[in-house]
């Protein structure tokens, strides 16, 4: 639980909350949907900022309104939006409410069409607060550490042009674990399971656990295979020969290029990632209803096995 916000689940949420509404502007929609927002908040004695700009432009400048942090954020878009929102707000978290804009969302996870649902919920303290690992990638050239970023999806190292695999040397609280020869490699946490992760072939992992997952990109060694380990440990990785090309990628930024000797540094960040969660929406539906898991069983059986029966 974030210290710097008033939400409060499973109690009514105090009037003249700070809001701030965050969004691409790219989108069509965003700029009516957030000025209704506004709106709605106003209503009911909240103060909502603005925060529509450019893809581009986010991470520029200070997240937070003049005169003190805000409570809660709400970010219109998808999963992307998120990422990036996460990243504004730095070392200062707070509860965040996606509504997707997009076709998938596992963070965005509630449609636009839910917002007088979603904030009924959290104005009666119909709502869970979920804490997420956040990451901090480090690298470290002729042993100085040249840049930090914060992240929440993934930390990937990619091979690059002329695309001919890499070495990377996988150090564990500085004891070497493996070598990999691969096409890259991701280091993701739970959140980050269900996006470029599971796109490699690596498991999803539930998102509220503190681990990070390490999945090789088509790796020369057979048995080299994801590999899920404890949050708690400071991971580093050499590379002893990168192409070009090779490139140091965190949330889907490229933040630098890779050379001979690099080492990059992957361990869990102090701040947080908060998802606000309703009464309406867990982590298993959202996978069920983003990722298709049907199974061949229609509602009624659904209903059956639950125990549940007629109309």
């Amino acid at each position: 639980m974030p210290p710097l916000s008033r939400l409060r689940p499973e109690h009514p949420a105090p009037r003249g909350l700070r809001v701030v509404i965050v969004g691409p502007d790219e989108l069509p929609a965003v700029e009516a949907e957030a000025g209704r927002l506004r709106d709605r908040l106003a209503r009911s004695g909240h103060q909502a900022t603005l925060r529509l700009a450019p893809r581009s432009e986010w991470g520029v400048g200070r997240f937070h309104p003049d005169g003190g942090p805000a409570d809660l954020a709400i970010v219109l878009g998808g999963d992307g939006s998120i990422l990036r929102t996460a990243r504004w707000m730095g070392y200062e978290q707070v509860p965040v409410v996606g509504f997707n804009l997009g076709t998938l969302g596992f963070l965005a996870d509630f449609s636009i069409t839910e917002v007088e649902t979603v904030l009924e919920d959290v104005a009666s303290g119909a709502f869970r607060l979920v804490d997420h690992l956040m990451f901090e990638t480090e690298v470290i050239r002729d042993g100085v550490p040249i840049l930090r970023e914060l992240g929440l999806n993934e930390t990937s190292l990619l091979a690059g042009p002329p695309f001919s695999m890499i070495e990377l040397c996988l150090f564990v609280d500085g004891d070497i674990a493996t070598t990999y020869r691969c096409d890259g490699l991701i280091v993701s946490t739970p959140v980050g399971s269900t996006a470029y992760n599971l796109s490699a072939g690596g498991p999803i992992v539930r998102k509220d656990l503190d681990a990070f997952v390490f999945t090789p990109l088509s790796p020369h060694t057979l048995t080299n295979r994801t590999v899920v380990d404890a949050a708690g440990r400071v991971y580093e990785l050499l590379v002893p020969a990168p192409n070009e090309g090779s490139a140091c990628v965190v949330d889907g930024r490229v933040v630098t290029g890779l050379m001979t000797a690099d080492r990059v540094r992957v361990r869990r960040a102090t701040p947080r990632f908060t998802l606000v969660e309703t009464r309406n929406h867990g982590y298993y539906r959202t996978l069920r209803d983003k990722l298709h898991w049907g199974g061949g069983i229609d509602k009624t059986a659904g209903r059956a096995a639950r125990g549940g029966g007629g109309s």
